[in-house]
């Protein structure tokens, strides 16, 4: 008998796929159930919540947006989708495709600040590329 963590995955990783095609032909609310209803079905799981974001972020709600990958990330910290977004919807300029899954992801996001002070004393904070 196969153990529930593997058909879990499946069911997750199906998820994703009908979530990133719903939101790509705008159907949001049908998206919105979906997930609303795969985050009461998988309460732990970072996916739904990676996805709620992904689809608030379609609808101009960066601020929902940035809580749902938040609970995501905090729901597992390794799940990288989550961390890509986050870091990517934070940046000073926000650039990219989301992340629905980690084959998304690419190269991690490596982000640092800087400040400069210019000739008025106005600081200035500048995102740069962080050294590995």
């Amino acid at each position: 008998m196969k153990s529930a963590a593997p058909i879990q995955q499946q069911k997750l990783t199906k998820l994703c796929r009908d979530a990133k095609l719903l939101i790509e032909e705008e159907k949001y609310e049908e998206c919105k159930r979906l997930i609303s209803n795969a985050m009461g079905t998988f309460p732990h799981a970072p996916q739904p919540h990676n996805l709620m974001g992904i689809l608030l972020e379609q609808e101009n709600d960066v601020l929902g947006a940035m809580r749902h990958f938040r609970s995501a990330w905090a729901l597992d910290p390794t799940y990288l989708p989550a961390r890509y977004n986050l870091n990517r919807l934070g940046s000073l300029t926000p650039s990219g495709k989301c992340a629905y899954e980690e084959s998304d992801c690419g190269e991690p996001l490596h982000l640092a600040f800087c400040t400069r002070r210019d000739p008025n004393g106005i600081i200035h904070v500048m995102e740069r590329r962080a050294e590995r």
